[in-house]
C-alpha cells in the first residue's frame, strides 16, 4: 500500500500538517518517532519535539492563562492526561504546559483519522517515485509525498569530561532531569546566553540552592524580558565572559564541579555544582537523509521557493525547525506544518494521486 503523504516528526510543524492533511482526506501517516530508545533521550529527539521537554508556554497563542483542567479531562483520553488534572495538585498560572499542549496537538490529528507509528525513520530513499522509507525495525513504506518536520537537537561542548559524565550529572534538559534527587538544593550550572538558557536557569531556580549562568559573552542573546528575569531572580548568578573548560566529578558521585576560564583574564577557577545543563543551540536532525536533500551549511534544509515549503524533490517538503534556523519558535513552526500540507496536498492532487 502506497500512502498519499508520510508526515515523519512529531512537533508542532508535525502535528499541525497532520490536521491538515486528515482535513484534506490525505489519510496521513505520521512516523512520531521510538519514544523508547535511549538515543533518543539522550539527544532530546523523543516523540512530541522540543515542547515535550517544556514547562510554561506562554507564547502559543490561545493559552493566556487560567484553570484547564475541566477541558483537559474532556479533551484527551485518560492516559494522556498530565497527573496533576486527576489528582487536583496545582498548575500553571500561565500558558499551558508544553507536553499539554503537545497531547493536544496530537489527539486533535488522531481526532480527524491520522496514523500514528511510534518509529524513528531510519533512511530514505528519494531517487525514485513513490518514496521509500525504513524504519528502525526494518520496516519499509512507500509515499508519494513525505512532509519532513523532525526538528531540532540539542548541542552539546564537546567535552570529553562532559561526555563522560551524560546521565550523571550532565545534561541537555533542565524540565527532564532538573528534579531529580542528585539536583535538588545544590548549586547547579546552565551554559549559554539565548531564550532556552534563561529559561532553563529559570526553571531550575525551583529544585536548585543557586543557579550558575555561564555565559562567553559580555551580554545575554535572550529577548529583554527574558534578561530581566535572569538578572531579577537571586538565585541565578551570571558568570560573564566565562566558558567551561572541564567537567569535574568520579563515577560515584557524578558532577562535582566544573572547571571554569575567564576569556579576557583567562583566570581559572572551580565552581562547586552537582549538574551542568546545556543551552548553546541545536542541530538539525537531517542525518537520515543520507545527503539526498539540498541543505544549508548549518545542515538544515532548504526552502528552494519563496513562501513554500517546497524542497529540492519535488514531493518532499519541511516544515518547522529542521528548516528553519532564524524564528526558531513553536507557533511559526505550526505555520509551516499548515503550509507544507496544503502544499502537498495541492502537489498530489496536480499529479492526479488523490
Amino acid at each position: 500500500m502506497t500512502r498519499k503523504v508520510v508526515i515523519i516528526g512529531s512537533g508542532p510543524a508535525g502535528w499541525s500538517a497532520a490536521i491538515y492533511a486528515a482535513r484534506a482526506n490525505l489519510q496521513p501517516l505520521v512516523f512520531e518517532g521510538d519514544g523508547l530508545s535511549e538515543i533518543n533521550r539522550q539527544n532530546g529527539t523523543i516523540p512530541l519535539g522540543q515542547l515535550s521537554l517544556t514547562t510554561e508556554v506562554e507564547n502559543f497563542a490561545s493559552w493566556p492563562s487560567g484553570d484547564i483542567r475541566q477541558y483537559l479531562k474532556t479533551a484527551l483520553p485518560p492516559e494522556s492526561q498530565p497527573y496533576w488534572v486527576t489528582a487536583n495538585k496545582p498548575q500553571p498560572a500561565h500558558g499551558i504546559q508544553g507536553p499539554e499542549l503537545m497531547e493536544l496537538m496530537r489527539q486533535q490529528a488522531k481526532n480527524f483519522g491520522t496514523e500514528v507509528l511510534s518509529r524513528d525513520i531510519v533512511k530514505v530513499d528519494f531517487s525514485k517515485k513513490p518514496f521509500v522509507m525504513v524504519d528502525h525495525t526494518g520496516e519499509t513504506t512507500e509515499a508519494h509525498a513525505i512532509i519532513l518536520a523532525t526538528g531540532a537537537r540539542a548541542n552539546y561542548l564537546g567535552l570529553p569530561s562532559e561526555d563522560r559524565f551524560k546521565n550523571q550529572g550532565v545534561s541537555a534538559c533542565a524540565v527532564c532531569d532538573g528534579a531529580l534527587p542528585r539536583f535538588r538544593n545544590k548549586p547547579l550550572a546552565v551554559i549559554g546566553g539565548g531564550d532556552s538558557a534563561v529559561e532553563e536557569a529559570t526553571y531550575l531556580t525551583k529544585f536548585a540552592e543557586k543557579v550558575y549562568l555561564i555565559v562567553r559573552r559580555h551580554e545575554l542573546r535572550a529577548s529583554k524580558i527574558m534578561q530581566q528575569r535572569a538578572l531579577d531572580n537571586p538565585k541565578i548568578d551570571i558568570q560573564w565572559e566565562t566558558v567551561v573548560e572541564e567537567v569535574l566529578g568520579s563515577d560515584d558521585a557524578g558532577v562535582t564541579g566544573i572547571r571554569v576560564k575567564n576569556v579576557k583574564s583567562n583566570d581559572i577557577r572551580e565552581l562547586p555544582v552537582a549538574g551542568m545543563f546545556c543551552a548553546i543551540g541545536h542541530t538539525p536532525n537531517t542525518k537520515f537523509l543520507d545527503g539526498q536533500l539540498e541543505l544549508t551549511d548549518k545542515g538544515y534544509i532548504v526552502w528552494t521557493t519563496r513562501n513554500r515549503t517546497y524542497t529540492s524533490v519535488e514531493g518532499v517538503f519541511a516544515a518547522g525547525d529542521v528548516a528553519d534556523d532564524y524564528y526558531r519558535q513553536a507557533i511559526s513552526a505550526a505555520g509551516t506544518g499548515c503550509m507544507a500540507a496544503l502544499d502537498a496536498e495541492r502537489w498530489l492532487a496536480h499529479h492526479n494521486l488523490v
